[in-house]
């Protein structure tokens, strides 16, 4: 299965959309899936249902991160690749989905009752959410290919 289908299997088995985007590129850098799943746990529905930036974006930047993140406080070089190719994916998928917030995304705040009920009663997490981790791997992928 490819990484996009896989994504959106876990997103529809009811992981948030931070998880399926980070534990489908965890092992390509040696991070096992449970691990990946925790760290991302609290990133969904906008961080923590703030309804902030997606958590298929959230879960993208942490791949970024595992891609060209520095480990020495010194080297400059990979904070400003990593930092770089983080603005690049957000320009991306702001330009394909028309905005990186969740809320904006779903036109609803998750972080209220009111919106939550009206994601829910709207099945906006069946119709969009499905769409926006896809695009978030298929983004994924391409960057990384891109910046070897």
């Amino acid at each position: 299965m490819n990484k996009k289908k896989e994504a959106v299997a876990l997103f529809n088995q009811g992981f948030s959309c931070s998880q399926a985007v980070l534990s489908v590129f965890a092992p390509v850098f040696n991070l096992d899936k449970t691990t990946a799943l925790r760290i991302a746990g609290g990133f969904g529905g906008g961080m923590g249902n703030l309804g902030e930036t997606c958590g298929a974006v959230t879960g993208a930047f942490m791949v970024i991160g595992l891609k060209y993140g520095r480990i020495d406080i010194d080297d400059r070089i990979a904070k400003g690749k990593t930092y770089g190719v983080v603005r690049d994916f957000a320009q991306i998928y702001n330009a394909k989905r028309g905005s990186i917030k969740c809320k904006e995304l779903l036109g609803c705040d998750l972080n209220t009752p009111e919106g939550m009920n009206y994601a829910r009663e709207n099945n906006l997490f069946k119709t969009i959410c499905p769409g926006l981790v896809e695009s978030a791997v298929e983004i994924l992928e391409e960057i990384l290919l891109e910046n070897k």
